[in-house]
């Protein structure tokens, strides 16, 4: 059995995963960013190997669809080109890192990216398939609301901490130490008996679990930072991607900028040092349009588990949602675009669809089987209109 027809993990490059358009194959910027040059081999590479479509994942990462079996290792020749390929599908799954995407020149963020980088690479962790770390190091934090398990942080005075997703503090520590800590934090969960694909670092510790006394902490994060918006920062300019997917010719515009791209996990890049907003079909600009109150899976065709077209529908309701609601569109009852509450959940399956309010795909629908089309015609079903 091939590691294409294996599901149930995070994709990457040399570890793909079969959807209803072909292998979804991730790729994991190093320190959370491209730079031009792979930008546009990205964009090339898509095209000639997949079927140009690219996503842009919660996790910070680009995913080409598309691929063939065939085509798969062409793709992966280009990625080795391009300096975007781990030794192994062991070493890949490890690095699963999000980084702040607003460092700034002179800062130490992109040296800890590094360091925790080769520490991950050097080390025989069997980390559960979604664990993964923050480097969230700025005055305030912005990485708070992303999923991660160990967070490297500062504290309100500036100085660094360690901490477990879902403990309030964390472990105060020096410059050299946080990487060794951070580490340290995965070889304990790890050992406390935690194993399989799912297991989550604040999920254990809900549970019961108590950290070592050598990793407990009473150092208070820094305060969290207001929601990033499309629009211009001191970085460069942030821009959405509609529904996370954009077609190759659209990331190729962005390359011609000559601009490297900072990955984050809003479904956004940052197109470091730009200071003009880009125009282009697909692309979020406005820091309050619609389609970012709106969350939807690949949707049918493209995933083969999916009920129903998700995104078609998320763009007809968009304009139709409340300012302050969020709208998710799942395909399935995964809810692999989303994993946490909304406002609205629509859940597609083989009868129609199923609403949440305020839930997610994992929770009691209030009404099932609604119809695609009535839904469109009547969004006021959802807000509880009837």
């Amino acid at each position: 059995m091939s590691a294409a027809s294996v599901r149930g993990w995070c994709p990457g490059a040399l570890r793909p995963m079969q959807s209803g358009d072909g292998l979804v194959v991730r790729v994991r910027p190093f320190g959370g960013r491209f730079d031009a040059e792979q930008i546009a081999g990205l964009a090339r590479l898509a095209e000639r190997h997949g079927n140009g479509l690219i996503d842009v994942t919660s996790r910070a990462n680009l995913q080409i669809r598309g691929v063939s079996e065939a085509s798969h290792r062409p793709l992966i020749d280009g990625l080795a080109e391009l300096t975007l390929l781990d030794p192994d599908a062991d070493t890949e799954s490890r690095r699963n890192i999000l980084v702040t995407p607003f460092w700034r020149d002179g800062d130490e963020t992109q040296a800890f990216a590094a360091e925790l980088e080769e520490a991950l690479a050097d080390s025989a962790l069997e980390l559960p398939t979604k664990f993964g770390f923050a480097i969230d190091d700025g005055t305030s934090r912005v990485l708070a609301g992303a999923s991660a398990d160990v967070r490297i942080e500062r504290d309100a005075a500036g100085g660094l901490l360690v901490r477990a997703d879902g403990a309030g503090f964390g472990r105060s520590v020096a410059r050299g130490e946080a990487v060794n800590t951070a580490l340290a934090f995965a070889r304990w969960f790890v050992a406390s008996g935690v194993r399989g694909g799912r297991g989550r670092m604040a999920t254990h510790l809900a549970a019961g679990a108590t950290l070592p006394e050598a990793l407990r902490g009473e150092a208070e994060p820094a305060p969290i930072m207001a929601a990033a918006r499309p629009g211009l920062y001191p970085q460069g300019a942030m821009i959405g991607i509609a529904f996370g997917q954009m077609p190759h010719t659209t990331l190729n515009q962005l390359s011609a900028c000559g601009y490297p791209l900072r990955m984050t996990p809003w479904r956004m890049v940052l197109s470091e040092g730009k200071r003009t907003m880009p125009s282009a079909s697909g692309l979020i600009t406005e820091a309050y349009d619609p389609a970012l109150r709106v969350i939807a899976c690949s949707g049918a065709p493209r995933c083969r588990e999916a009920h129903a077209d998700t995104r078609g529908l998320a763009a007809a309701l968009a304009p139709n949602i409340g300012g302050a609601a969020r709208l998710h569109v799942s395909g399935c009852a995964k809810g692999c675009a989303h994993s946490g509450e909304a406002a609205i959940t629509l859940v597609a399956t083989p009868a129609g669809f199923d609403l949440v309010r305020g839930g997610s795909t994992r929770d009691e629908p209030i009404l099932r089987g609604l119809d695609r089309d009535d839904i469109v015609r009547d969004p006021s079903i959802l807000m509880g209109g009837h």
